[in-house]
């Protein structure tokens, strides 16, 4: 059966919620976070009916919390296909875990050594490494972008390998312009040179199957937020660095993998709605997914194919925003947009219109409930090669969406 978003929109409380007017709002903004279906916010409540209580004690509330913690890391290794649920770290948001894991690789470079970062990335992949480059006296070395497409350019990248790169940090879909870098292969190079590979798959983690093993990195991060889930952020790391790295930590904490890297008590019941997110995920490919993944069993064949289910509706959609785009006159838009390449990217789109400024036209959109986001998104260093100073208007596609809501925003742009 082909996936249908018109099914499971009833699943998601917000979708109905009416504006001021009346009338529906559009969520186009799902690059910066995505709404949540109504089992998340169930599950938050139950955990304060039913298991609100800290770590490690002997009674029914702690003891309930503590089967839920190992769910839900075993429900995320399933989502990204690793090894254990001990390699899954769970904190506050993706940004805080990479400082906290660029600050441990920092213990163990010197003076000299070389870190590589892109201009594609959004800043949460780059200023953890720029600032230990800073603290450490460690090189720094920048992958640029072709700016006609805004796609890496790899032979930029081949040029920053050295044997004195330690660390590579790379996107694997572009948060700004939505192209999808091959990974996979950056993985293969940065391991040939000796150095760690750390992937930010924030915004690939709600478009494309996500497999850890098959990538290869040592690292990756990414935000359930930005994948129908609530405020948290999740890092994957192999057991092996995650247990020998020297994680910041209070001296009474447990200090094995993945609990080092997990400071303070967190809100568990955030956690809780991260497990109701990831069964969504798996009713979706119990649902829809027809994808022929022989590697793959259980939940994990049902979650990679819910993925690639929504990933083909989503590549429709996305098709018809840049053709419509494309027609409007005074329209721009940065990345790749050939037909034949949509598998090359996510359904974020950045673009401009002569005459009005991106936060001018975000504004008038939202004055009609159609929700995007302008400016720079935190992607600084794409939008200085792009010459785009004022940043862009960002359009996201999420699963949820409509081919009448996209409808419904090129005629108000063209409208503009």
């Amino acid at each position: 059966m082909s996936f249908r978003a018109e099914a499971i929109r009833p699943l998601f409380p917000s979708l109905s919620f009416p504006t001021d007017d009346g009338s529906l709002p559009v969520f186009l903004d799902n690059p910066a976070g995505t709404q949540v279906p109504r089992s998340v916010m169930e599950a938050v409540t139950q955990y304060y009916m039913t298991m609100n209580a800290n770590s490690g004690g002997p009674f029914a509330t702690s003891q309930r919390n503590d089967e839920m913690v190992q769910q839900t890391r075993r429900r995320m290794a399933e989502f990204l296909n690793a090894p254990s649920a001990k390699e899954i770290v769970i904190g506050p948001n993706m940004t805080t875990l990479n400082f906290n894991l660029s600050r441990a690789l920092a213990s163990l470079l010197s003076p000299g050594d070389e870190v590589l970062v892109t201009r594609m990335d959004h800043d949460a992949n780059v200023s953890p490494w720029t600032l230990i480059a800073r603290d450490r006296d460690l090189k720094v070395k920048w992958v640029d972008i072709n700016a006609a497409d805004c796609t890496l350019d790899m032979g930029s990248f081949e040029e920053a390998l050295s044997v004195r790169t330690k660390v590579v940090a790379t996107v694997h879909a572009s948060n700004a312009v939505g192209t999808i870098n091959p990974v996979a292969q950056i993985a293969g190079m940065a391991k040939a040179v000796g150095a760690w590979h750390v992937v930010d798959a924030v915004q690939s983690a709600p478009h494309v199957p996500i497999d850890v093993q098959e990538i290869g990195c040592d690292f990756l991060l990414c935000s359930s937020y930005k994948f129908y889930g609530p405020h948290l952020g999740i890092m994957w790391g192999r057991e092996d660095l995650l247990n020998s790295l020297p994680a910041y930590k209070v001296r009474p904490a447990k200090d094995i993998a993945p609990n080092r890297w997990e400071n303070g008590t967190p809100s568990y019941e955030t956690w809780n709605g991260l497990r109701a997110c990831l069964d969504y995920w798996e009713q979706i490919g119990r649902q829809y997914g027809e994808a022929d993944l022989p590697q793959y069993q259980g939940a994990r064949l049902n979650m990679k194919r819910a993925v690639v289910a929504v990933q083909d509706y989503e590549r429709e959609l996305v098709a018809e925003l840049i053709d419509g785009l494309s027609s409007i006159p005074g329209v721009k838009i940065a990345g790749i947009v050939e037909p034949d390449r949509m598998g090359l990217r996510v359904p974020t789109v950045a673009m401009v219109k002569d005459g009005k400024s991106p936060d001018e036209i975000a504004s008038i959109l939202a004055t009609e409930h159609v929700y995007v986001w302008s400016g720079d998104y935190y992607a600084v260093e794409i939008m200085r090669s792009l010459s785009r100073p004022q940043g862009m208007v960002r359009i996201g596609i999420g699963h949820y969406n409509t081919r009448e809501e996209i409808q419904r925003l090129l005629n108000l742009i063209e409208s503009i």
